[in-house]
């Protein structure tokens, strides 16, 4: 009779051997529960083609899946960056059971993060995607987490309270998202964080809370944080916060009370320092004698009375000269002065225009003056008095430049249906009050460059603000962002989206534009049932004939010359009349070479952008696109439809030669509403405009003749 020990042996050898035995039958070697879990990332990553991932099943520890790591039998690490993923990431990540790394950066996966993330994490790293909605409260679950990268999403709404438990957090990264609100009370339990960054989000309130953090490298940049910086984050090694409206000004202290014989505590005077400790000294440095302190504040007063009497005295004197040079200058300016000094061409009568006195100039003899407002919008109030940027021809002491608007001389690309003054300065505290701190309930939509939101303006009108998010932006000077809103001003056509101002304070790069009652053509075809039922035959030949045109204002009328370089259905608008009206214009040297393999996921893409060329002609391709999708009511890439479907070119040029295929994959919303020839032409212009090589395909400008030959024929 076999003992208790021997019993034991027995029965466990005889479980392992049973388990092995069935592992092959059923999972394999990796545990099962990890199968569940990676079998339900792969479906709502939308199946891409990853060598060894299987729908179902499969043993990915032993097949060598690509991305997976494995320990044992247990994925420990999935590691698929820079893979083209796209889809969403469901919400059964939380079913893992030991890993600790998931890093699925720069992808184009969409959706929002997931709330149930497994509890072994330590490093998660999903920057650079689409994602969108909130970060989740559950957090606080993750107590090894050591490293979370969120940045570079659509991510909005408020940092969560929720770092209590993350004591082993190091590097946190959630710059270039969409967040507001201020920081919350439990980051000050992040005691091992060395790495933050914030930076390019919507954040407000103070910086106490960072205050006591181990923080070796801190960026708070183009935010709306407030109030004075703490002194201690100024000892940072890599701290950098322009960009935000810090409280920079001084504070008068209280009057200094003398202590009373009786009292047993001297009255300390209180510190007299900014409220940013960046532009003073701390109070370690200050005077502690109340006497001192008195004669210090005393010789202060003194110095800022004698400046002020100075600085009066200046004024009065350059009052004098000006008046002095006015006269002289109506006595001796003649005719061959306006010949030699184009600035002075305008005629006396012109009211539009009044010099009380000019900047100096630059070496290169240039001034440099731009119109502060559009005269317009200035007498109705819209536009910010604060002033404009520091102008390139530097003020004297106690001169002021008056100048209304005037159009720009150099302007080539102007309509004389409107108005071609520079466009005018808004404030960001101004934009702040028209789109309500930049509420989500005012956003419009997201882009490649930035955000959009609806500006409700005092007087009724709606303008369009686009926050410039991009990387790209933060390497351009004040003068070279001057230049692209200078550029971009130029851009005048009644099918392009008209800029009215621009701001650029605090860090901060902003377009003001108008504003487009009737959304996008993509929300028309896609998303609007009431916008599209009014898109009849007739009414998408004519979109198309208003989106040509206007590619043909940017390639071959403006000089110089301009290609979109993101031209799709989302960037095109529709006003209340349903007219096309492009935007994006001029917006091509803030697009990265990184987009490019964006724009080719996105379906819009043409086949040279894989060799890293982009010309007119790929516009050209991507209007083809456009006109595709006018035709079928379907998107340029549609990951819900089946794999050969995906894609929109290639899916119909295969059936644009063939009337009865052309007819079928007509938008069933038609109801066949055209005929077979009118049809059978604007399939003819689509696959002339999506040739394979560029140079087969046609100019806009011949694209515009046949649908304008197309139009009159539907009239």
């Amino acid at each position: 009779m076999m003992g208790y020990s021997q019993v034991k042996i027995y029965t466990v050898a005889m479980v392992g051997l049973l388990v092995i035995l069935s592992a092959p039958t059923c999972f394999g070697f990796t545990d099962p529960r990890d199968i569940v879990a990676i079998n339900s990332l792969y479906a709502a990553l939308g199946f891409p083609a990853l060598p060894g991932w299987l729908l179902a099943g499969g043993d990915p520890c032993s097949e060598g899946w690509q991305g997976v790591q494995c320990v044992n039998s247990n994925i420990t690490a999935i590691v698929l960056n820079d893979a083209n993923l796209g889809g969403e990431l469901g919400e059964n990540l939380g079913a893992f059971v030991s890993i600790i790394q998931i890093d699925l950066s720069n992808n184009h996966i969409g959706g929002s993060v997931p709330s149930d993330l497994p509890l072994t994490l330590k490093t998660l790293f999903l920057f650079g995607n689409q994602l969108t909605g909130s970060i989740p409260d559950s957090l606080s679950m993750l107590g090894q987490l050591t490293d979370l990268s969120l940045n570079n999403n659509h991510l909005s709404g408020v940092i969560p309270d929720s770092f209590q438990q993350l004591t082993t957090l190091v590097n946190l990264d959630l710059s270039a998202n969409n967040i507001s609100g201020p920081l919350p009370p439990s980051m000050t339990n992040l005691l091992s964080i060395s790495t933050l960054h914030l930076e390019d989000n919507h954040l407000i309130g103070v910086l106490n809370v960072l205050q006591d953090l181990p923080l070796v490298d801190l960026d708070i940049e183009n935010n709306l944080f407030s109030g004075p910086i703490p002194p201690k984050l100024l000892s940072i090694p890599n701290f950098r916060s322009k960009g935000n409206p810090f409280n920079t000004t001084i504070i008068p202290s209280p009057r200094v009370l003398s202590p009373s014989p009786s009292s047993p505590f001297k009255t300390q005077p209180p510190d007299i320092q900014p409220e940013n400790q960046a532009f003073g000294p701390s109070s370690s440095e200050l005077p502690h004698s109340s006497n001192e302190q008195n004669s210090v504040w005393h010789n202060k007063v003194v110095w800022v009375a004698i400046g002020g009497f100075l600085i009066l005295i200046l004024l009065a004197l350059g009052l004098c000269i000006r008046m002095s040079r006015r006269r002289k200058e109506k006595s001796s300016i003649k005719v061959s002065d306006h010949v030699k000094n184009p600035m002075l061409n305008v005629p006396s009568s012109n009211p539009s225009y009044r010099k009380e006195n000019a900047a100096p100039c630059n070496e290169n003899g240039r001034n440099n003056l731009l119109p502060r407002s559009n005269a317009k919008e200035e007498k109705m109030g819209t536009i910010s008095k604060h002033p404009t940027p520091p102008l390139p021809c530097q003020l004297l002491v106690g001169e002021r430049v008056v100048v209304k608007p005037v159009a720009i001389p150099t302007t080539t690309c102007t309509s004389t249906s409107r108005n071609a003054n520079f466009p005018g300065f808004f404030s960001i505290a101004s934009l702040q009050q028209y789109t309500n701190s930049f509420s989500q309930e005012n956003l419009v939509g997201r882009g490649i460059l930035g955000t959009v939101y609806r500006a409700h303006l005092p007087n009724g009108k709606l303008l369009a603000v686009k926050k410039l998010e991009n990387a790209t932006l933060k390497q351009w000077s004040d003068e070279d962002f001057m230049g692209l809103v200078s550029n971009v001003s130029k851009l005048r056509n009644e099918n392009i989206v008209g800029l009215e101002g621009y701001c650029s304070e605090y860090g901060q790069r902003l377009f003001v534009y108008e504003h487009c009652k009737n959304g996008t053509l993509h929300e028309a075809l896609h998303l609007d049932d009431d916008i599209h039922e009014k898109l009849s035959w007739n009414a998408r030949v004519h979109l198309a004939l208003q989106a040509a045109k206007a590619l043909e204002y940017l390639h071959e009328v403006c000089q110089p010359l301009v290609v979109h370089r993101n031209f799709k259905s989302t960037n095109i608008l529709l006003d209340d009349e349903l007219n096309v009206r492009v935007s994006d214009c001029g917006l091509a040297p803030l697009i990265p070479l990184s987009y490019i393999n964006q724009l080719q996921g996105s379906g819009y893409g043409a086949p040279e952008l894989e060799s890293g060329s982009y010309t007119y002609q790929s516009d050209v391709y991507s209007f083809g696109v456009v006109m595709l999708e006018l035709l079928t009511g379907r998107k340029a890439h549609d990951r819900s439809r089946p794999r050969g479907e995906q894609f929109l070119v290639r899916w119909a040029v295969p059936r644009l030669h063939d009337i009865e295929a052309l007819s079928r994959m007509v938008d069933p919303s038609l109801d066949a509403a055209f005929s077979s020839k009118s049809l059978s032409r604007f399939a003819d212009i689509i696959s002339l405009c999506v040739q394979a090589e560029p140079e087969f395909r046609p100019p806009m400008s011949e694209i515009v003749q046949n649908l304008l030959h197309m139009n009159k024929i539907n009239q």
